[in-house]
This record gives structure tokens, sequence and C-alpha cells, in this order.
């Protein structure tokens, strides 16, 4: 089974940046009315502000970019602005009906429903998010005045903001609940105090919680389990997981009478902060609560969110009124999309979600996915089309490779194309749509792969494609020029890198897709459909050395293991030099392919160019652009 993954609050993350963004939080503004005006004054480089006429230590802000970074937190202090985690590092700030959407590390915000572009990008600075005062202060509102070295902040208070810090110390103001969980994963618990939820997993299988003090921090886990585990069962894998990841276990425990076993420890990790981890089996899955209150300072501290952690159940009532369900899952699908290109649609619930990257996937192996490029002047979508298919041919031998049908078809209320083939890596054959839109010059590409075992491609492709929404506008206002797909790339170009560092050039094929590309640090990566090619600079470790160790590794490998079969080890010429030359083919998980990798020497240093091309990928074009870049390797001084 594969181990959930565990994020750690210390670690830049989902939920280490809203922990961070409200270390510095105070309790909510008490309730006034609609004309009270709320003040902040604050100046650079100083640790204390003034929040309504009282004092209060901040984060120093600090300039960069021409503008004043300050702790986001300030807003909450404040204003009693809400404060919200979302996915991909995204933090939402919002005053009434004003709402300011950042990302850590982008200067492109959302503020009142239109883009701009910050001064400088939110960061993380010493645990703390730091964000531009100006943008977001007059995205919430506020009105902005300078009082010598210092700035004043004005803000009328929101009657929803008044509200929620009379009502209830929550964030979130869920009227008359008391319970929070999600129908879809099946699971429930007491609505904590002073809530600020912040989703991760792109899929709802990861909920993040947080005290708006800081007080605690947690999320729960879900995850497919077919194998049933029994109490010990659970406690094994979270003693092995606290030693996996270097933690100091300090108490443990199993509780196989509980109406749903479950097994619990207590760890401490590397920063000597303690976490109370539990995991619970029931419904086919496997439920992990992660928690950690940093203040705790030995593990009997957590026992005082005992009340919180034993109302866990795997369980959700959906008659119950008073549970707020986080899943946003409708008829078994989710809203899904990037308004950055104006691209919403409904994908399948418990799909793997990445609308950043508008691509999305299923644990049986289906994906679909969306990229927008700019059009070529007077471009056609049949022209398009053959250029598709011509790629196709390209990158796959005809024995793995099949076009069945091309068709019209309406999508988002423009005519588009269809394009339906499949193909065989060696592990199975899957069926691909390509549903291909031209509109104001940009080219929309639809693409939805399924393994033909699965056998519900078609209904699955009609519901994804008669569920996509495109404003076709909305590209064109947000971008200028985009690139070109890369299979429109003429795959006999090429482009000369140079490494000064190591003295030596190679000419790389545009089509080829860039993983490590830092031609002076040494290390270098691309990778194209089916294979890959790399160099490996080596200071440390001698030819004679290198080469020794390859032969042994491929003689034992070719002798203790069937998939892998050595065709050839000689010596040989490369780059001018003498080289040792090793080829060899595998069978990986049912997919064969041919490596081959050459090691020399030259002023001290070890170079290995690795090639790899798989059978069902190893046509004339790609094995040509391969051996034509093995060719083009030269030394330089």
């Amino acid at each position: 089974m594969k181990h959930i993954q565990r994020k750690m609050m210390h670690k830049l993350g989902a939920g280490a940046v809203a922990l961070s963004v409200l270390l510095s939080a105070l309790p909510a503004v008490a309730a006034v009315s609609d004309k009270t005006i709320l003040e902040l004054r604050l100046q650079g480089g100083s640790n204390t502000a003034i929040v309504n006429g009282q004092n209060a230590n901040i984060a120093k802000p600090y300039s960069k970019s021409g503008a004043l970074m300050v702790p986001a937190g300030v807003f909450k202090k404040a204003f009693n602005s809400k404060i919200r985690l979302a996915e991909d590092n995204v933090v939402k700030i919002s005053s009434g009906a004003h709402v300011v959407s950042l990302t850590i590390g982008s200067r492109t915000a959302w503020v009142r429903g239109h883009k701009v572009t910050l001064p400088a990008p939110p960061e993380m600075s010493s645990g703390i998010l730091m964000v531009p005062l100006r943008q977001v202060a007059e995205g919430l509102g506020g009105k902005l005045e300078k009082n010598g070295a210092g700035i004043i902040i004005r803000m009328e208070a929101q009657e929803d903001a008044g509200k929620v810090a009379e009502e209830t110390p929550s964030i979130d103001n869920d009227e008359g609940k008391t319970q929070i969980g999600n129908s879809y994963y099946d699971w429930s618990m007491n609505y904590p105090t002073g809530l600020v939820i912040g989703q991760g997993g792109g899929d709802e299988s990861i909920s993040t919680f947080m005290d708006e003090n800081s007080a605690y921090y947690m999320e729960v886990h879900t995850a497919s389990q077919p194998v049933p585990l029994n109490a010990d069962d659970l406690l094994q894998q979270l003693v092995q997981t606290a030693k996996e990841t270097g933690e100091i276990v300090v108490d443990r425990k199993s509780f196989p009478k509980s109406k749903v076993p479950y097994a619990r420890v207590i760890t401490k990790d590397g920063d000597g902060v303690l976490w109370e981890n539990r995991q619970y089996y029931d419904n086919g899955r496997l439920y992990v609560i992660y928690f950690s209150d940093a203040k705790a300072t030995n593990y009997k501290d957590l026992s005082q969110y005992a009340g919180l952690l034993n109302s866990f159940k795997t369980s959700f009532n959906a008659q119950d009124k008073s549970i707020k369900d986080l899943s946003t899952v409708v008829g078994g699908t989710r809203e899904a999309g990037n308004p950055d290109y104006g691209v919403s649609l409904s994908i399948p619930a418990g799909w793997k979600m990445d609308d950043q990257r508008m691509q999305y996937e299923s644990n049986d192996g289906s994906s679909f996915r969306l990229k927008v490029t700019s059009a070529p002047a007077d471009a056609k979508l049949e022209n398009w089309s053959q250029q598709l298919q011509k790629w196709l041919s390209d990158s796959f031998v005809s024995t793995a490779y099949e076009a069945q049908k091309t068709y019209p078809l309406e999508v988002a209320g423009v005519q588009g194309l269809v394009q339906e083939y499949r193909y065989n890596f060696g592990d199975g054959w899957v069926k691909e749509y390509s549903v291909l839109i031209q509109q104001n010059g940009y080219r929309y590409l639809a693409e939805y792969a399924v393994p033909e075992k699965v056998s519900k491609g078609n209904d699955q492709f009609n519901a994804l494609i008669s569920s996509l929404q495109i404003d076709f506008q909305t590209v064109a206002s947000n971008f200028g020029q985009l690139e070109e797909d890369d299979y429109l790339a003429d795959k006999t170009k090429t482009v000369k890198k140079t490494s000064k560092a190591y003295e030596y050039t190679v000419n790389i094929p545009r089509y080829w897709t860039a993983i490590s590309d830092q031609f002076e640090l040494g290390d270098v990566e691309y990778q194209f459909t089916g294979g890959s090619f790399s160099i490996k600079v080596d200071n440390g470790k001698s030819f004679e050395l290198t080469v020794s160790q390859l032969k042994d590794f491929y003689d034992k490998q070719g002798k203790s293991y069937k998939n892998l079969k050595v065709e050839e080890v000689k010596d040989v010429t490369f780059a001018g030099v003498s080289a040792a030359s090793f080829t060899f083919h595998r069978v990986e998980e049912g997919i064969g392919y041919t490596g081959r990798q050459i090691v020399l020497e030259r002023d001290g240093k070890t170079y290995t160019v690795t090639t790899t091309l798989n059978d069902a990928n190893n046509t004339g074009v790609q094995s040509n652009a391969l051996d034509s870049t093995l060719n083009s390797f030269m030394f330089v001084k």
C-alpha cells in the first residue's frame, strides 16, 4: 500500500502557509456598527503597530521592489478580515464583499474579481507570510495615507465581520453548525473553535484545520485501503512512518474495542514539536489524523484536545443539519477549471485535480487535460489535425499506434474537431480523444485518455466534454502570445547548448522537454515521448572506477533478471576520446526500452551520457534525433 504523505507544518506547504499567516492574529474585534471606522497605523522597520488605538506587536514591515511588505495577519488584527487557505498556496483575504486572492511567490493577484500585477510577490519571511500593503488594503476597501514616516489605513467595519465576532469565535460564520466533515469521504467531527479551513490535495482527500490564534494545527487524510487493517496493523504503520520520518515515538496505543478500531501515537519531530497521529480503517478507506500543538512541551499536554480528536467519526449523517459539509461533490462530480483561461468543467469526484495546469487524473489511469496555445497565422483546424496525426506517427511505431476516426463536434458553443486514436507503450492499449478548438487566435486542445481495460471511455468523454465551458474572450484579455504545441515543432530543428564549465557543446532537438538544463552545474536531462537524454559530469570518480562499477552492475543484473539483457559492452571513440559504451534492453512494468550509456574522461572529469528509447516509440524520426544529438557532442576549449 502507498503511505499517505504527511505535510509537516514547519515546511512551506498548504498547512504551513495557513499557519504562518495567523501566527500573530489576535481575537476578533468586538461587534461594531456600520459607521465604525477601524484604523491601523504602522511603519516600515517597526515591530509595533497601533491597532484601533492599542499597541500590538507585529513582524517588521520592510520594503521590496517599491512595496511595503507587511504580515498578512495585520488585516485580521485591525479589521477582523477573514484569512482562508485555498489550494496551491493561494491565500484569500476578505472583508465583507471584498476579496483579495494572493499566491505565494507570484506577482499575479485577484483583487475584487480583477487580475492585477503586484509590485512584489507575497513571500514567507521567518515563517510569516508577508504581502504588499497597498494592494491588499485597498482591495479590502481601506484608504491609505502617509503620516510622517508611517502609514495609516482606515476601513469601515463590515457588517458580516461584526457578526462573526459577536456570534462565534470561528472565522467561518456557520450559524448553527456544531460539526464539520466530508460527505463524499464519509467522516465528521466536532466543529473546532476558532476555525480556519484550508483544503488540500485537490480531490478533498486532505482537509486542514487550525485555530485562528495558532493554538493547534490538524490535518485529516483519506485514502482507499482495499485490504482490511486491524488496530495493531494501524499502530504498526504509524510507528513505521514515524521511524521513516526520523521522529521519536513518545507514546503509542491501539484501541481494538472501539466502535471503529484505531491506533494512536504521539511523536516528537526534528524541531521538537509534538504530534498526535491517529489511523482508522473503515468503509474500505484509511483515515489518518495529524494533530499538533506547537506550544506543547510534554506529550500529556495534548490530552486537552482529547474531546476534539475523540469526536472523529468515519461516517457522515447527511440528514443532520448541524454538520458543515466540506465536500463540493454534486451528482458525483466537482467543479474544476482555471479562471485565467476562462475555463470551467465538471470532474468526477475522487480524481486528482490540478486546476493551475488544467490536468486531472483518476486512480484507474484515466486522465483529462486542457492546453491553450497561440494559433499560427491563417491556421485551420484541418491543418492542425494533420499536424497532430503526423506527430503521433512520428512518435509511435505502426504496431503501437492506430488512428481511428475524426469528426466535428460542437464544444462550448463553437465547432471543434475530435480525433480518436489508440496507442500502447507496452503496458496495455489506451484510447485517447483529442478535441481541437480554435477561436480568437488561440487553440484549445482537450485530451481525454482512458485505458481500454477500464471500458468506460466514450460515456466519460461525453460527460466531460459536455460540461466544458469556455469564455473565449478571457484568454485574449489575460495573455498575449502563448507558446505553440510541442508537436508543431520541426523535429529536425536543434538548438546548440554550451557548457563553459565542462567545455563541451551539444545540439538539442527543439521538441525535447528540458527536465534539467543547467549546463554549468554539471547534470542535464531532457525527455520526449518514450525517451530521454542526459549528461552527468563527475569530478570525484575516475573513468576506470565508473566503467568497472558499470560492468559489474550489468554483469550481475544480466544474470539475475530476465527482464534485463545486456546487448553490447565495447570500447568506442566518442567526441574524439576513448570511451566505454554499454547497450542494454530492459522491460519494466510491461514497457520495453533500449538504453545506452557512454562513459568517457577528459581533464580529470568523468562524463556519462545516457539515452533511453521505448520499443513503442523507436521510430526513425525519434532514433535519428537521438543519434544526431550523440554525434553532435564535442569538447571545446
